[in-house]
């Protein structure tokens, strides 16, 4: 029988080894939120957050608890806007990009 490799691992390497797929999958998190697809958005984000800065991290630099930013991102979780802005500004400086709506 194979062995396989937790999924969480597979994209906390796959986001170390290749800035590029780090960028990718912040992007599809966000374009996941626009489409309306909050789930979605959610899940990619937390994955995101955990494969690179982690919680601890993002609770101290956005002055957001991580319980707080857990919860936030997880299943049953609903952000405020003001939250899920800052969070993403965070994200997005720590990424050294800069993502922009377009019509």
């Amino acid at each position: 029988m194979a062995l396989t490799r937790s999924f969480k691992d597979l994209v906390q390497r796959r986001v170390a080894a290749d800035p590029g797929f780090g960028a990718a999958l912040l992007r599809e998190a966000i374009d996941s939120l626009l489409a309306g697809d909050v789930e979605t958005g959610k899940t990619v984000l937390r994955d995101y957050i955990n494969a690179t800065l982690g919680f601890a991290q993002l609770a101290a630099e956005t002055g957001t608890p991580p319980k707080s930013l857990i919860r936030m991102f997880g299943p049953r979780g609903n952000p405020q806007a003001r939250n899920l802005f800052a969070v993403l500004s965070c994200l997005q400086r720590h990424a050294g990009v800069r993502l922009r709506v377009t019509a």
